[in-house]
């Protein structure tokens, strides 16, 4: 991979090789660390920052459920994403805040200062080049997600994604492009780093945020164009089974986008290929960033704001 040159570490911009943090760092130990992925895109108008305050909201909202004091709000980390980007020269990128309780204490309860680093880099389609056309093979993996009142679904910590890794590899092991977990109630939960959507007779259904999952945020905005142009959005419990039955089949997030699935299990989801309700979804997502689809919510954030 070709690093970039900067990145913004705990209030400054520094070259990438000098953010750099102690092997006893508690987050290294124990995986107490908080962060967002979100995406930029060129539009029209110029770069604009795809619900940065959004996503920079819940990345405070993570750190309060594990009582992570923040050192930066979130005016500060919009800023230092900003910045990032425009040290780097990118217009359309990824960007990664993170937080981390730091070196200090060496207990888990363990007071630590709080450090935050925010890096911006080029990234393609996640799950491999020509998916969002083609769609992808998935799988239903051995490992489910965590039960409730264990770990908290609703933060994105760093510590979380343990269970991703582990239903991701086992897919590419398989020779499958992602995994698909279950709860631990055997219903659905979603990918191994993103959320799903399932049609059937036209309408989307998406499993309900108690089916240990993260709320994600372009689940929600997949969620609010669907509705406004009247395609019927339900959400609800869902059974491994319905995989193999429904219409149409696809996953999203800001790093997978709108990726749609071609089968499961070996098993074909309806035609093989991306359906028209998918497609339809993906017009009304990247036409965001094209101009054929309405910002009424206010989701680009101008990089030069």
């Amino acid at each position: 991979m070709q690093y970039p040159e900067w990145i913004w570490h705990n209030g400054a911009i520094k070259r990438w090789e000098e953010a750099t943090t102690h092997v006893m760092s508690h987050a290294l130990h124990y995986g107490s660390s908080v962060f967002e992925g979100i995406r930029s895109y060129e539009t029209p108008d110029g770069p604009a920052i795809f619900r940065l305050t959004d996503h920079n909201t819940r990345l405070l909202a993570s750190a309060r459920i594990y009582d992570m004091p923040m050192p930066y709000g979130v005016a500060e980390i919009n800023a230092a994403c900003r910045e990032v980007m425009r040290r780097n020269g990118l217009g359309k990128a990824y960007l990664r805040p993170f937080a981390f309780r730091g070196l200090g204490g060496f207990g888990l309860s363990a007071d630590t200062p709080v450090d935050m680093s925010v890096a911006a880099w080029e990234m393609g389609p996640y799950l491999g080049a020509g998916v969002l056309e083609a769609g992808i093979d998935a799988c239903v993996s051995s490992w489910q997600r965590f039960a409730p009142n264990t770990i908290p679904a609703g933060a994105k910590a760093g510590g979380n994604y343990l269970s991703g890794q582990l239903v991701a590899r086992e897919a590419r092991r398989l020779g499958f492009g992602e995994g698909i977990a279950l709860a631990s109630t055997g219903l659905l939960s979603e990918g191994a780093g993103e959320n799903l959507f399932l049609v059937f007779d036209g309408a989307l259904h998406t499993t309900p945020v108690s089916a240990a999952l993260l709320n994600g945020i372009t689940r929600n905005s997949i969620i609010r164009l669907a509705r406004d142009v009247g395609i019927e959005v339900v959400e609800r419990d869902l059974p491994r089974e319905y995989l193999y039955l429904c219409d149409e089949l696809f996953m999203c997030g800001t790093a997978a986008e709108i990726t749609p699935i071609r089968s499961v299990d070996g098993r074909q989801v309806g035609a093989g290929k991306p359906g028209p309700l998918t497609q339809r979804i993906q017009e009304l997502f990247f036409g965001l960033f094209d101009g054929s689809t309405p910002d009424r919510y206010g989701w680009l954030e101008p990089l030069d704001a």
